[in-house]
């Protein structure tokens, strides 16, 4: 059994595989137990990949066929390939500072009660040059993010996989990544964890997430690539969960906020919509204009 098990979705993506195993063979802590899950992608460029890099010989690979993956089934895949106590998803194309897993794991033993952790995370923004992939900006992620709340993580994700260390037995407890979903699988898994733990906060800033806005095909994020999926997988997970609750309790509760919430909206848009009148004039003229044509043609209606 290792400590740690860290498993690598990938999918034709060599130059960005090379990086990810490159990033875990320069990590400070003892040697990881490294698992790539090649999700329908070339076998053979997969292959010769994990065995050209630092890692040769001691990263695993699991093929999934083309057509029956995705992010969820590549997540579980590796989660059912691990031995480690301890668990975190290293995407292809994203990247660590070198303490990242020894500060991690330092934590958890430290706070036996915690389910996992997350540390400060930053945005590295990147910009194909000359035929390579390049870093030119970086940003905080949730600059002024100072613990994980179940209260907070309701509202939005504010974590994402390459900044999250957790225990294995953590899905003896809430099961493996919902295969339902196309997107949004680590913030549905980490409500499930946090119904029932904490999960703890590291305020240094060790995981990098990469965004490249101008990227298509299967260099793209998730992040714009899947933008329609993430909504609708987002609606998905709010839905269903609603349901059930009204299923237990009633629609009353939900129905007083919804109606709380229309109000709030309403309340809002009349305050800017009397901002940009006063900031202009002319714009309150044509409304009022528009308004009273509608009003006089609804009448002779």
């Amino acid at each position: 059994m290792a400590r740690v098990s860290v498993i690598v979705r990938t999918k034709d993506r060599p130059w960005f595989l090379a990086r990810a195993l490159k990033d875990i063979a320069a990590q400070t802590f003892e040697t990881p137990e490294v698992v790539v899950v090649n999700d329908g992608g070339d076998q053979a460029t997969a292959e010769s990949v994990v065995s050209q890099s630092p890692l040769s010989g001691r990263a695993r690979l699991v093929h999934i066929a083309p057509g029956e993956g995705g992010r969820c089934r590549a997540a579980n895949e590796g989660v059912a390939a691990s031995t480690g106590e301890y668990l975190v998803l290293h995407d292809d194309d994203d990247l660590w500072q070198p303490g990242f897993l020894a500060r991690s794991v330092e934590w958890l033993e430290q706070h036996p009660g915690d389910i996992g952790v997350m540390c400060r995370t930053e945005i590295m923004y990147e910009r194909l040059v000359e035929g390579r992939w390049t870093e030119v900006d970086r940003v905080p992620f949730w600059r002024d993010l100072t613990h994980i709340s179940l209260t907070e993580m309701l509202e939005v994700n504010r974590a994402v996989p390459i900044s999250f260390l957790y225990r294995a037995r953590a899905h003896e407890e809430v099961g493996g990544y919902d295969e339902s979903l196309d997107a949004v699988e680590d913030w549905e898994f980490s409500l499930r964890l946090l119904a029932r733990h904490t999960i703890g906060f590291l305020p240094e800033t060790l995981a990098v997430w990469t965004q490249r806005p101008s990227a298509a095909g299967s260099e793209a994020n998730s992040m714009f690539a899947l933008a329609g999926e993430h909504r609708r997988d987002d609606t998905t997970v709010r839905d269903r969960e609603l349901r059930e609750w009204i299923t237990r309790e009633g629609p009353g509760l939900p129905l007083m906020i919804a109606g709380e919430f229309a109000r709030l909206r309403a309340d809002l848009e009349d305050v800017l919509v009397r901002e940009l009148d006063r900031r202009n004039p002319f714009t309150a003229l044509a409304r009022r204009a528009v308004h009273s044509w509608k009003r006089r043609r609804g009448t002779r209606a």
